[in-house]
């Protein structure tokens, strides 16, 4: 009997182990199984934030696509358009003068072609005349432009936007009657500023004539025989005048008397060929 009860007691706590393994086994599935709910609750929160940043993220790519693509590149279309048509009438009151190529026929003369092209490097002067209260304010009067061959491809004067009291003729060779009929001022900056345009510009003391234009060229295509250094150098470093230079490089007399805006751009531009090579160079190694 006691080998009995013993195997009996043996039985039972056999029993209750494996009762308590199963119950721990079973509480150990409970346990995962709410793990893998949590689990599965955040990662399905996470994909949810991750799907709404991904919408917002393709909704500004669509803004920002609508942005440059849309009314904006509409806008700046509209704008370039506008620019350009204003180059052109600008070109179109100007004779039809074409601006975008290196050479361009721009008039015609008696159902013949002109002669005169608009070349790559232009070379303009301009006359002034006084106003103020004593003549001493400059007003522009006469506008001459030539091309790379000495050829005359503008000349005009243009109308006084006041009073004249010094129309200077001894010097611009301006006289009244030469403003009576003149070009608006207006038109006449319009049409210089098509012929410049893409230029390289050649001139003496050039920014007085931009100044009085109310136009602007820009630095690197502007060759001013009155600021190169070699040509400094043959008065002694100072500011060289135009007729000086003239009668140093060139051998001839100009300005003896009434000046003439077209021989005074013609001058500039002999001048500024005789050295161009020099002086192209010398920009070429300052960039």
């Amino acid at each position: 009997n006691i080998l009995k009860m013993h195997k009996t007691n043996i039985s039972e706590k056999k029993r209750k182990k494996k009762n308590k393994q199963i119950a721990q086994t079973k509480e150990s599935i409970q346990k995962t199984k709410v793990s893998r709910n949590e689990i599965s609750a955040n990662w399905k929160a996470f994909l949810a934030m991750q799907t709404k940043n991904k919408d917002a993220v393709q909704k500004d790519n669509i803004q920002k696509t609508e942005k440059y693509t849309g009314p904006f590149r509409r806008i700046r279309k509209l704008e370039n358009l506008l620019q350009t048509n204003e180059l052109t009438k600008a070109t179109s009151i100007a004779h039809n003068i074409p601006s975008a190529t290196e050479e361009t026929t721009i008039e015609k003369s008696d159902d013949k072609k002109s002669q005169h092209l608009i070349t790559k490097y232009v070379a303009m002067d301009c006359e002034m005349v006084g106003v103020g209260t004593d003549g001493k304010e400059n007003m522009l009067a006469r506008v001459s432009i030539v091309n790379k061959h000495g050829d005359c491809i503008y000349d005009k004067f243009v109308a006084p936007r006041e009073e004249v009291i010094d129309y200077r003729t001894s010097v611009s060779g301006v006289r009244p009657d030469d403003l009576k009929n003149a070009t608006d001022f207006n038109v006449v900056a319009k049409e210089v500023a098509a012929i410049l345009n893409g230029k390289i510009l050649v001139g003496h003391a050039i920014q007085h004539d931009l100044d009085a234009l109310l136009i602007s060229h820009p630095r690197r295509r502007i060759r001013d025989t009155s600021r190169f250094k070699p040509f400094r150098n043959m008065v002694g470093g100072r500011t060289p005048g135009l007729r000086k230079l003239a009668k140093i490089i060139l051998g001839v007399d100009i300005q003896k008397g009434e000046h003439s805006s077209v021989e005074d751009a013609k001058a500039a531009m002999q001048i500024y060929i005789s050295h161009s090579k020099q002086w192209e160079g010398h920009i070429r190694k300052k960039v």
